[in-house]
């Protein structure tokens, strides 16, 4: 699998045939993840790591002017979008990682010495 990767370079087709310009998707992911507000945390990764969340061109864009730049707001949808992807990629696998262990758990029934019953004890 690694070779795969490593033989094309930074773009190949993956399963599905697509292709990825890692260079672009990458530094705008982390900066989507580094801004999301946690659910768990209540506070951004950023202000973790750094101690101050960075300023983002949506932050700065007035609201009363009449006509927002194109190039702002298009920054600005991508932006959201991938916020929202992120926090969807982090509720799936929370999702998938639940689920996973869920699965991997056994219930455990123990019949007690006593005339009828019994329990089931799940760890």
């Amino acid at each position: 699998m690694i070779k795969r990767f490593c033989a094309y370079g930074l773009e190949f087709n993956d399963s599905d045939g697509f292709t990825h310009d890692w260079c672009t998707l990458i530094p705008a992911l982390e900066l989507a993840y580094k801004t999301l507000v946690h659910s768990s945390t209540g506070q951004t990764p950023a202000m973790f790591d750094k101690g101050w969340n960075p300023i983002l061109p949506e932050d700065k864009l007035r609201k009363d002017l009449i006509e927002i730049p194109p190039t702002a707001s298009s920054l600005n949808i991508m932006l959201n979008k991938l916020k929202n992807h992120a926090k969807q990629s982090i509720n799936d696998t929370f999702d998938y990682a639940k689920q996973k262990w869920d699965k991997n758990q056994k219930s455990t029934r123990i019949q007690s010495r006593g005339p009828s019953s019994s329990f089931n004890l799940e760890f």
